[in-house]
């Protein structure tokens, strides 16, 4: 059997004139997915394509894998993501999956970019330097978890642990947050797409859905994200990612 009109025009748009080798191998495996990725989850999705492919690349890096976010960059690239973008969407997972797990992602990212022609390195998009990281970093970090929720992390956290929080205020957010090319909200939403597909990280899950809320990423968008990730990272997950939501952004 054959893939859905609708997915097999789904993925003809994103990857023209692409056949893959395990549609000969695994016809069956490769109907069943092409269905769900390319038709099923879409059906009652708002997000715009390139939203749906970032936050998918995000998710990609976080499950180190590699061969599909190739495959989901070249279609990213399709539809209008930059190259700025795309380099962005890597390094923010750096302080969230950590560079172990980056690193053949980032790789991945400049061959590709190199294969479709773009000069690195790309123009820099940091915003802070050494004296001042601390200081914005924290002024964003605000911004984003609630100023309440900062006080508190710095309040209650050990002795022997603070220089941890004064780190993630810097270097995640004071490094990272305060880049140009993705605004905060995009940031925010690729935060919560790696961290729902990293796993066990249900906590950290739980406060990026209320910081994607301060950020003007409600229910439906978080909701409409994790949907978009079922193929990529399967239904546990998926499933976790959701039980985060329905706690901090129950439904109306």
């Amino acid at each position: 059997m054959a893939p859905s009109d609708a997915a097999r025009a789904q993925r003809d748009e994103l990857f023209p004139g692409r056949v893959s080798t395990l549609a000969f191998t695994d016809p069956e495996l490769v109907e069943h997915f092409e269905d769900l990725a390319f038709d099923e989850v879409l059906r009652d999705s708002r997000l715009a394509p390139r939203t749906r492919l970032m936050v998918q690349l995000a998710a990609l890096v976080a499950c180190q894998g590699a061969a599909e976010y190739r495959a989901m960059l070249g279609a990213a690239l399709a539809v209008g993501v930059t190259p700025v973008e795309v380099k962005e969407i890597v390094y923010q997972c750096v302080p969230y999956v950590g560079m172990a797990k980056v690193l053949d992602a980032l790789h991945v990212t400049n061959e590709v970019l190199v294969e479709h022609g773009v000069e690195l390195p790309l123009p820099g998009q940091s915003t802070t330097t050494p004296h001042d990281r601390a200081t914005m970093g924290l002024a964003v970090q605000r911004e984003i978890v609630g100023a309440d929720v900062v006080e508190s992390l710095y309040t209650n956290a050990p002795a022997d642990q603070v220089h941890v929080q004064r780190l993630l205020s810097a270097n995640c957010f004071g490094d990272h947050y305060t880049r140009t090319g993705l605004d905060l909200p995009t940031r925010e939403l690729l935060t919560f797409a790696m961290l729902v597909a990293l796993g066990g990280c249900d906590p950290q899950v739980r406060g990026h859905v209320a910081a994607n809320g301060n950020v003007g990423n409600g229910r439906e968008v978080l909701v409409d994200v994790v949907t978009q990730l079922v193929p990529y990272i399967g239904y546990p997950r998926a499933l976790n990612g959701l039980r985060a939501v329905d706690d901090v952004a129950p439904a109306g």
